[in-house]
């Protein structure tokens, strides 16, 4: 018996697969409160790796003897010294994340939406350790990408491996959770960006405005991206529709909440903006619309394909964040009791307006925690 490891990539599976898995979190506790790995089949526990030095004697009991254990800390190190004292009390389906935390929280896994017209397709790329959500648009061997993460190797090997050719790039605002691989992407490809001229007021770099009435065609076929004006998140929120089917909504509508106002510090200002959006723009759109958007909150919201989605009438009926016809009570609910704010988030804006450069270690602890763009967690 030894201790195995287990990529990202292999947990990745696990999750959208609904797996059956233990994991035993070393983290600190409030780490582990913070942002926590999730699944359907997944059972955790956390018990702090400072109470494990002297040995893991204490939780044997806890641990099961015919399930696969997974040991999870930050970077991989700590969970391998508990591991393997694991191993020695006679388990053998033990593995340590590889690359901990960290490692987790930058992979990305594509899943296919659906096949667009003449040969197309569309791509979710889901970062379940994030709750980010990102996408690729095909077609006639051209792409483009929306709301990219910075882990911009993941969608030049996938446009490599398919013979794609990246062409446009797209951020459907300006983001406060995470670092956006927008520009990287741009300047590594080629390729043109696109980005909300109201969301851009401060930025340093040169980009091509995203506007309503100005489409971008992917491929030489019938599929454009239409921009809509969409403000609410951010004052120059930009959602998409694509071949008349896919609504990409950025962060203004998620499969169980709403985007919150308040990350540039405009909650009061920018609620009319929402509530505009939500229950006018929206609402007069086609109901029969694949809302898709920038990022999820719980692994509840992921369907039995992997992806994250759902119909945009279905939302009108279900989604909480939808249903509030009073507009003081719509204003109180997205201006008070909101969750935290995302760590950093100030200054993961200045880095996407170009004004920060934070070397990559500095760029992963900004982005360390979960997402938390929506209304309600």
């Amino acid at each position: 018996m030894a201790l195995k490891k287990m990529t990202p990539q292999e947990l990745a599976q696990v999750v959208i697969n609904g797996e059956k898995l233990f994991i035993l979190d070393v983290r600190n506790t409030d780490e582990f409160d913070d942002w926590k790995i999730e699944g359907k089949g997944i059972d955790i526990i956390n018990v702090p790796y400072f109470h494990l030095l002297d040995g893991v004697d204490g939780i044997l009991e806890d641990l099961p003897k015919e399930a696969p254990i997974l040991v999870v800390c930050a970077k991989g190190g700590s969970s391998e010294f508990v591991g393997e004292q694991i191993v020695e009390k006679g388990f053998d389906q033990v593995f340590s994340l590889e690359g901990g935390m960290k490692a987790w929280s930058e992979y990305l896994e594509p899943v296919k939406i659906a096949d667009l017209p003449n040969g197309g397709s569309l791509y979710q790329f889901i970062r379940l350790g994030k709750g980010c959500l990102s996408y690729m648009v095909v077609s006639d061997g051209e792409a483009a990408v929306v709301d990219a993460a910075r882990m911009i190797d993941v969608y030049e090997n996938f446009a490599k491996k398919n013979n794609l050719t990246i062409k446009s790039i797209i951020d459907t605002h300006l983001h406060a959770d995470h670092i956006s691989g927008g520009r990287a992407l741009a300047l590594a490809t080629g390729a043109t960006y696109y980005l909300p001229p109201k969301d851009a007021t401060e930025v340093t770099y040169q980009y091509e405005p995203l506007e309503e009435g100005h489409d971008i065609v992917v491929g030489h076929s019938t599929i454009n991206v239409h921009p809509i004006y969409s403000p609410g998140h951010t004052i120059g929120s930009t959602s998409l529709i694509i071949d008349d089917k896919y609504l990409l909504t950025g962060d203004i509508l998620f499969v169980e909440s709403i985007g919150r106002p308040d990350l540039a510090g405009k909650a009061e200002d920018w609620v009319s903006d929402l509530r505009e959006t939500l229950y006018n723009k929206y609402k007069n759109l086609s109901d029969d619309l694949i809302v898709l958007p920038a990022h999820f909150s719980h692994i509840r919201e992921m369907g039995e394909d992997g992806a994250v989605k759902a119909n945009l009438g279905t939302l009108y009926e279900v989604n909480e964040g939808l249903q509030v016809k009073d507009e003081e009570t719509f204003r109180r609910m997205v201006t008070e009791n909101l969750p935290p704010q995302p760590h950093a988030y100030q200054d993961i804006r200045q880095v996407n307006m170009g004004k920060l450069t934070p070397d990559l270690d500095e760029q992963r602890e900004m982005e360390i925690g979960p997402n938390r763009c929506a209304v309600h967690e």
